[in-house]
C-alpha cells in the first residue's frame, strides 16, 4: 500500500507538473500567434493603403500628362479627360483644374465662368470674399473647372486658393518641386465636410518652365487611409502633421475625428507610408489584450490539466488496489503467453517468407533450366546466398545487415575477386534478401572463362549515396574489367527478371546493365528509405513512383 500511494503521489505531481507545463506552453503560444496574426494584418493593411495612394498618385500625373492647357481660363478644360480619370475607378471626391491667372486675365475667366453657367462666376477669395483686380500684382490660383459637377460643387470655381493656408501651402509647394504634392487633412466641399486630402499635379507646358495650372484629386481620408471594420484585430489612426499631439481615427460609419495623443494608449505597431511627396504616420491599436486572453486560455488549460489528473489518479488508485488481490502466478503466466504468441507469430512470419522466397528460386530456375547441371549448380548457390544472408539477419535479431557482409565468400562466387567500395550502411531485411540475390547473380556469371587478353575478369562493386534525408537516394555499380558479351556467360531467364525486375521493384527504384568497349556494367538505384528501413506500407506506396537514376 505505501508503494501504490508513493506511485499515486508521483502521479499527481507528475500530472501537476505537466499541466503547467501545458499552460505556460499554452499561454506563450496564443500570446506568439495573437501577435504575429496581428503584425501580418497591420502588414497587409499598411501595403494596400500604399497601394491605394500610388494608384491615386498616378493618376495626377497621368491626368496633368496628359493635360494640355491653349487657354488657361477656359471653364471646361477637364472635359477631354473626364474619360480617363474615371476609368481609374479611384473613387475621389472632387477633380479640379486650377489655373494660374494673371490679373489682366480675371475679368475674361469671370466671364467664361458665367457663361459656363456657374451660380457665382466672381473671382473672389476661398473664403468667398471678392478679389480687387487693382490690388492683385502677381499671379493667383483660380479654380475653373471640376469633376463632378453637382449642388454641392457648382458654387466653387471662380475661388483662388493662394491664401487659403492649406490649398495654398500645398499649390506652392508642387509649384516649387514641380511634382504632385499632397495636402494635410481638411474638410472637402465645405467646413463641416468629410475630412481628406487632396493632392495636386502641376502642369507645365512645353517650353516652359512655370506651370500653368495645376490638376487636383480630392479624396476622403475615411477610405483612404483609415479603414476600419468590427471584424479586423486593430484600429488604425493617422498621425495629424499639423498638430503633433493629436491624431485622426475613423469610426465604422467612416466618419473621422480627432482625439488627443495618450500616454496610457500606446500603439502596437506604427508604419509609414509615402504620398504626395510627404510621409504619413499610421498608428494600429490592436482591439483584444493580447496578454490577457492567452493568460485566461492558460489558465483553462490549466484546471483542465489539474482536473484529468485527479480523475487519473483516483481510477488508478481504485484499479491498482483491486489488482493487488490478483496473483502474481497469473500475471506471470499472461505475460509469458503473450510474449510466446508474439515469437510464435513473428517465426511464422519469417519461416513462411523465406519459403516464398526458395520456392520462387527452385520454381524459377528449374523451370527454364535446359541443362540440369548448371541448374542444380546455380539453385545450391542462391539457396547458399539465401542461407548466408538468414544467417546474418539472425545475428542481428532481424534488425539488418551491413552491406559488405553480403560479399563474402561463402555468399556468392569469385569474391576474392570482386574489389568493395562503398559506405558500410545497415540494410533492412527486405532489402538483405534482394541485394544477397541480385549479388549472387551477378557473379555467378562473370566467369566462363579467360577473356581475349588471357585474363579473369576484374570486378568492381560500389556503391554510394547521394542527397540529404529524406530523399537520399542509394546508387550501385557492378562493372566486370576484361571482358565482353561473347566472354561472359549469358544471364539466365531467372537471373533476367531478378536483375531487370524483381531486385529493383522490392527496392522501389530502378536499374540497367550493358556492355560497353571492355566490361561488362550493372547500376541500380533506389530511395534510401527502402534500403535502410521503412513499413511495408510506407514501401508499398514508394514502389508505385520509382526513383530514376541521376544520369
Amino acid at each position: 500500500m505505501v508503494r501504490l500511494g508513493f506511485i499515486i503521489g508521483f502521479i499527481a505531481l507528475l500530472g501537476m507538473l505537466l499541466s503547467g507545463l501545458a499552460a505556460y506552453r499554452v499561454h506563450d503560444q496564443e500570446l506568439t500567434i495573437d501577435r504575429i496574426a496581428l503584425a501580418r494584418a497591420i502588414d497587409v493593411h499598411a501595403s494596400l493603403v500604399q497601394d491605394r495612394l500610388t494608384e491615386r498618385e498616378l493618376l495626377a500625373r497621368v491626368a496633368s500628362g496628359l493635360f494640355r492647357a491653349p487657354s488657361v481660363i477656359k471653364p471646361n478644360m477637364l472635359e477631354p479627360l473626364r474619360s480617363a480619370i474615371y476609368a481609374f475607378k479611384t473613387d475621389f471626391v472632387v477633380a479640379s483644374w486650377i489655373a494660374r491667372l494673371r490679373p489682366n486675365e480675371l475679368d475674361a475667366a469671370r466671364a467664361a465662368l458665367a457663361a459656363a453657367g456657374f451660380p457665382n462666376p466672381t473671382i473672389r477669395n476661398f473664403d468667398d470674399k471678392p478679389l480687387d483686380p487693382a490690388a492683385l500684382s502677381r499671379p493667383i490660383d483660380v479654380l475653373m473647372d471640376l469633376e463632378p459637377r453637382s449642388d454641392d460643387t457648382k458654387a466653387l470655381p471662380g475661388r483662388a486658393y493662394d491664401q487659403d493656408p492649406v490649398r495654398g501651402a500645398m499649390l506652392a509647394r508642387a509649384k516649387a518641386e514641380k511634382r504632385s504634392v499632397a495636402s494635410d487633412p481638411i474638410p472637402l466641399l465645405r467646413d463641416n465636410g468629410a475630412i481628406g486630402v487632396i493632392v495636386a499635379a502641376p502642369v507645365i507646358p512645353e517650353d516652359a518652365t512655370e506651370p500653368a495650372g495645376f490638376i487636383t484629386f480630392s479624396y476622403e481620408l475615411a477610405s483612404l487611409m483609415l479603414t476600419n471594420d468590427d471584424m479586423s484585430l486593430f484600429s488604425v489612426a493617422l498621425k495629424d502633421p499639423r498638430k503633433p499631439d493629436e491624431e485622426l481615427t475613423a469610426s465604422d460609419q467612416g466618419i473621422v475625428s480627432t482625439r488627443a495623443l495618450s500616454d496610457t494608449r500606446v500603439a502596437s505597431s506604427i508604419r509609414t507610408v509615402s504620398f504626395g511627396g510627404r510621409d504619413w504616420q499610421l498608428s494600429y491599436y490592436a482591439k483584444t489584450n493580447s496578454v490577457r486572453r492567452a493568460e485566461q486560455t492558460a489558465v483553462i488549460v490549466a484546471a483542465i490539466g489539474f482536473a484529468i489528473t485527479a480523475m487519473v489518479c483516483g481510477l488508478f488508485g481504485y484499479v491498482a488496489y483491486n489488482n493487488l488481490r490478483l496473483s502474481r502466478e497469473i500475471q506471470v503466466r499472461i505475460g509469458f503467453e503473450r510474449r510466446l504468441t508474439a515469437v510464435i507469430d513473428e517465426l511464422n512470419h519469417r519461416v513462411k517468407n523465406i519459403l516464398a522466397v526458395i520456392q520462387s528460386i527452385v520454381t524459377r530456375t528449374l523451370r527454364h533450366g535446359s541443362d540440369i547441371d548448371v541448374a542444380r549448380e546455380l539453385l545450391i548457390g542462391r539457396i547458399h546466398a539465401m542461407s548466408n544472408v538468414v544467417s546474418l539477419l539472425s545475428e542481428s535479431q532481424w534488425q539488418g545487415v551491413k552491406l559488405k557482409g553480403l560479399f563474402e565468400a561463402r555468399a556468392i562466387p569469385h569474391a576474392d575477386r570482386i574489389a568493395v567500395t562503398g559506405p558500410d550502411i545497415a540494410v533492412s531485411a527486405r532489402a538483405a534478401q534482394s541485394l544477397s540475390l541480385l549479388f549472387f547473380e551477378l557473379a555467378s556469371h562473370s566467369d566462363e572463362g579467360l577473356s581475349l587478353v588471357g585474363k579473369h575478369p576484374h570486378i568492381t562493386a560500389n556503391w554510394t549515396v547521394t542527397g540529404e534525408e529524406p530523399d537520399a537516394v542509394f546508387h550501385f555499380r557492378w562493372e566486370e574489367s576484361n571482358t565482353s558479351e561473347a566472354t561472359r556467360r549469358a544471364d539466365s531467364d531467372f537471373g533476367l527478371i531478378l536483375l531487370d525486375r524483381v531486385a529493383p521493384e522490392a527496392l522501389g527504384g530502378t536499374a540497367k546493365r550493358y556492355f560497353t568497349d571492355g566490361s561488362y556494367v550493372y547500376e541500380l538505384t533506389a530511395p534510401m528509405e527502402t534500403v535502410v528501413d521503412m513499413t511495408e506500407r510506407d514501401r508499398t506506396e514508394k514502389f508505385s513512383q520509382p526513383v530514376r537514376p541521376v544520369r
